[in-house]
Parts: structure tokens; sequence; C-alpha cells
């Protein structure tokens, strides 16, 4: 029997995610999600238990502008790696509102068919209104992820500024979907997309959308042809896919799984995943560092007066950040 919330120990989270306990993997991750400094102590003590028995599963993240169909594209993709014996897990980082908090949370709906494949997990996550929370979250929910024996773990970024290079960082291959025609071949171009993916499908390539797709393909692949590839070991490769209907979805698979060889061959993948695992730790200390700086009695003592002084330009920005650390410092 699952134990209660109140009653699980680090102990029974442990057993459980080796298990395959999927209750007790979702109590798992939302441990890790928690910002709770006593929440904190538990989580750290399961991952780290964890930790030895994660790292073999392939990370691939997937961004793309809104509309492009990201969450169909993983419905399909997914379904696929199941049904050839894969076990698939789905964290679908959502942007949370800075108005309200509130986070959309809607892949679990998106994806019902996905969601009901006993060999996949799909896990919405609330960005918190940071990168750093979403580095945090979805790097110690992969871990979790891996250690429940979801051999395939797909990041889905919410597509908006800096969150794509985020996760490009966190995992071993990203993925950039783009739409056919609309002027998206200028825009990935500017949002450095190419610089980081390593591999652009074109979206939808299907019915009247096949020739303006195959268009966009041909333009992505001469840009990539004058661009100086981040790997010395791969080349991104551009090809078309619909998740419509499921054409280029295995060979979308193909190139991972070639990426994950030449890598693999040269010493450059663990290299990759060691660098990931330093930044991990830099990202943890500045999220901890801003946590404890939030919370702590002597700056809220003086942030109210500080932020008053700055809005009404008595005071530079600069200045106002020496008083609210001098306050946060040792004397």
């Amino acid at each position: 029997m699952t134990p209660r919330p109140s009653q699980t120990t680090p102990e029974d989270y442990i057993k459980g995610v080796l298990s395959g306990d999927l209750a007790l993997l979702s109590r798992a991750i939302t441990l890790v999600e928690s910002r709770h400094p006593r929440h904190r102590e538990t989580a750290d003590a399961v991952l780290n238990a964890l930790l030895p028995h994660s790292g073999k599963a392939t990370r691939v993240g997937i961004t793309g502008v809104p509309g492009v169909g990201k969450s169909s594209f993983i419905e399909a993709f997914g379904r696929q790696l199941t049904a050839t014996g894969h076990r698939i897990a789905v964290l679908a980082v959502d942007p949370t509102s800075s108005r309200t908090g509130g986070s959309i949370l809607g892949d679990k709906t998106r994806m019902q068919e996905l969601g009901r494949d006993p060999n996949a997990f799909i896990r919405p996550s609330p960005t918190s209104g940071t990168l750093g929370g979403v580095a945090r979250a979805t790097r110690e929910s992969m871990i979790i992820c891996e250690a429940a024996g979801f051999d395939v773990v797909l990041v889905e970024t919410v597509g908006v500024g800096q969150s794509e290079t985020t996760v490009a960082e966190m995992v071993d291959f990203f993925l950039a979907l783009m739409l056919p025609g609309a002027g998206d071949e200028l825009q990935g171009i500017k949002k450095g997309i190419l610089e980081i993916a390593d591999m652009i499908a074109v979206n939808k390539a299907d019915g009247d959308m096949a020739p303006p797709a195959r268009r966009a393909a041909a333009d992505y692949r001469r840009a990539l042809e004058i661009m100086k590839p981040a790997s010395p070991n791969w080349r991104p490769p551009v090809q078309t896919c619909s998740a419509l209907t499921g054409d280029g979805l295995p060979e979308i698979w193909e190139q991972i799984r070639e990426h994950r060889i030449a890598l693999g061959g040269s010493g450059e993948f663990d290299a990759k995943r060691r660098d990931q695992r330093v930044r991990w730790m830099w990202s943890t200390i500045r999220d901890r560092l801003m946590l404890s700086l939030d919370g702590h009695p002597a700056v809220k003592d003086v942030v109210a007066e500080v932020e008053r002084a700055v809005a009404e330009d008595r005071m530079t920005p600069g200045l106002a950040a020496e008083q609210v650390l001098a306050a946060f410092g040792p004397e």
C-alpha cells in the first residue's frame, strides 16, 4: 500500500520510484519541486540515493513556436517509441503567469492517448516564473524518471526566450520544430535556434502544406551550410515530418540514435554530461541563494524602503542592491 504523503519517508520514495510506483514517482517530483526548506532536505536525500540508478536514458529537448504542434508531435513520437519497446517520460515545462502565479498545465489533456499508455508518464511542471526554477525542477525530475526505468525523457520547452537555451543545456539532443512557410525560416535564425539545435524538423508536412514544408527545409539546410556546427562531430540534419501521418518520425529517432553514437565515440557525450552536472550545481547554488535572500529577516526589513527609493528615483539600483546585500551578508 502506498504511504500517505504525511507518512512518506525518504526510504518510501526511493523504494517506490525504483519499483516503478507511478503514485510515488509523481509525489517524488512534487517533493523536488517544493521550495520549502524541510522538503528540500528530504528531496536531497532521495535524489542522492536515486542518482546511481539514473543517467542511462536518452534526454531529448523539444522546442518550437506556438502553433507548431509540439504536443501533437510529442504524442505521436512518444507512441511510436513505446510501440517499439521504449518507456517514455514527458516533462512538459509550463509557463507560469507572472500576474496570477497560475500555470496552464494542460499537457495531459492535449496528450490523451499517450497519457493512457502504460509505458508513458507525462508530468507538466510549472516554471514558477524563473529559469532557475525550470533548470532545478526539470533536472531533478529527469533523475527520478530515469531511476524509475524510463529510458527516453522528452523535455518540452515553452518556446519562449531563454527557456530554449536553458533546456538545451540539460539534454543530450535538442530538436527544433518549425512551421512550413509563414516566415518561420527567418524567425528561427533570429532566435538563434540554429545555433543550439541538433536537428531541425519542419512539422505539419502533410496535404497542401507538404510543398512549403519541403521548401522551408531546403532554406534551413542552406542556412546551416554557412554556419559552424556547435559540435565538431555532428552537423545538424534537416527534414520534414508530420505528427498527423507519422511520416518522418522514425527517421527523427534514428538521427537521435546516430547523434548519441557520434558523440559517444569521440568522448564528447560524456564530457557534455559532466559539464551539465557542474552547470546544475551552480544553477542550484544561485537558486538557493535567492531563496535565502528572499526569506532573510534583515532583508525583509530594508527591501520595501529601497524598492520605494529606486521607484521614486531617489536611489540607484546599484546602491539599493548594495544595501540589500549588506543586510543579507555577515557583519
